[in-house]
């Protein structure tokens, strides 16, 4: 799609959302629609994601090479993508893979151990250029629209589920009504299963390459989710101090993934996502394996913003968080939280359990056009599943 049309229909969306100023747009049928309850389990067009177990006991160079040999074509499309979308706006592709190569690469040696080792692994693995693969990570932590839900039944077990939205204004395909990296990163879900001396330490989603993580679970002990978090000193300030050479801050996906494989409880996965130093903010949705155990944990980079816990003696037996700050009100034109909240307390405290989740996660419009999985988990079993999600017309683009 040219650049010119992709104008155009941002300038379409930005006249829609003055149309509709008065009013919640996600509110207006048919983008929205009662609280489902029949959607679990899914219907055979929702695809489940497959598991490909990581072997830490490998070293970090060649943990993920059997995995992205068989999705280098996907991973390389996904990739191009990117590209021109810069180069699109540059109006300079050449220069733009030139720039990657030479800002990009370098970096890989900079990152901590074992990203670096696994990321140059990865380049080397499937044949594509070490400072497209880095820049194939980093899309991940600047670019993510999320809805995570922590719930508690009144048993005291947890439960945690998301929604992973990705690829907002990020190309738009004529052909398939579809937001281009939307459609590109389905094929790349994979569920990953943590392993050391064929043991299971933790269990992650994945895109296919990409060695951090935002949806996690470690058997007994957590589950935790990211989404990100819009701010004036945001990510990418963080990763010019990074180019820039102050590397006291942690990479968010980087810093998820660390807590997954070494936490031994809730309180120290808790302790160390508030004080941690990290490079974007993000909200982080934690859940222990005790009652009271959640926590929507909002962060600046610097510094921890807000914490804000379950509850179910007072009654709050369920946290919901989408991309905005939870003691102010979502923008009318992004309101995923008001209908979230309303189908979670229609489903009640009695019914809280994965099914519901996945109900509520599935009714439009926290089921949108970017949307490309949904993951439940339950942390006394280590229990994940992950589906790759569609939305069928019509269906709000975010």
């Amino acid at each position: 799609m040219y650049f010119g049309d992709k104008m155009k229909f941002k300038l379409l969306l930005v006249i829609f959302a003055v149309a509709v100023a008065g009013v919640y747009a996600q509110d207006i049928p048919p983008f929205t629609e009662d609280c489902r309850t029949d959607v679990y389990p899914p219907p055979s067009s929702e695809t489940k994601v497959d598991t490909f177990v990581l072997n830490l006991d490998l070293a970090p160079e060649d943990r993920w090479t059997p995995l992205v040999k068989n999705k280098t074509g996907e991973m390389k499309a996904m990739i191009q993508d990117i590209i021109d979308l810069v180069g699109n706006f540059v109006k300079n592709e050449t220069g733009v893979v030139d720039w990657i190569n030479e800002i990009m690469a370098p970096i890989a040696d900079t990152l901590p151990d074992p990203y670096q080792g696994e990321i140059k692994g990865i380049a080397k693995a499937t044949g594509i250029p070490l400072g497209e693969v880095v820049l194939y990570n980093i899309f991940y932590e600047i670019f993510t629209f999320c809805t995570s839900i922590v719930a508690e039944d009144k048993s005291g077990k947890l439960y945690h589920a998301r929604n992973l939205d990705f690829g907002l204004f990020l190309g738009w395909d004529t052909k398939t009504n579809q937001w281009e990296l939307t459609e590109r990163l389905r094929p790349l879900i994979i569920n990953v299963d943590y392993q050391m001396k064929n043991q299971t330490i933790a269990k992650a989603v994945h895109f296919t390459g990409y060695t951090g993580v935002i949806t996690g679970v470690k058997p007994g002990v957590i589950t935790l989710t990211m989404n990100e978090r819009f701010n004036i000193n945001g990510g990418y300030l963080g990763l010019l101090q990074w180019i820039l050479g102050d590397h006291t801050g942690h990479w968010v996906g980087f810093a998820i993934r660390d807590v997954l494989l070494d936490a031994q409880s809730y309180d120290a996965a808790k302790d160390y996502i508030v004080k941690s130093k990290l490079l974007a903010p993000a909200y982080f949705i934690l859940g222990g394996s005790k009652s009271g155990q959640g926590a929507i944990i909002t962060r600046d980079r610097e510094s921890c913003a807000e914490v804000r816990s379950l509850n179910p003696k007072n009654g709050t037996w369920f946290l919901l968080e989408t991309n905005y700050d939870p003691w102010t009100s979502p923008p009318f034109f992004d309101d995923r939280r008001t209908p979230g909240t309303k189908c979670m307390n229609k489903l009640g405290y009695d019914n809280a359990g994965l099914p519901g989740l996945f109900n509520v996660l599935s009714t439009k419009p926290n089921l949108n056009m970017l949307t490309t999985y949904t993951t439940l988990m339950q942390v006394d079993s280590g229990h994940m599943e992950t589906y790759i999600r569609h939305c069928e017309q019509p269906c709000w683009p975010w």
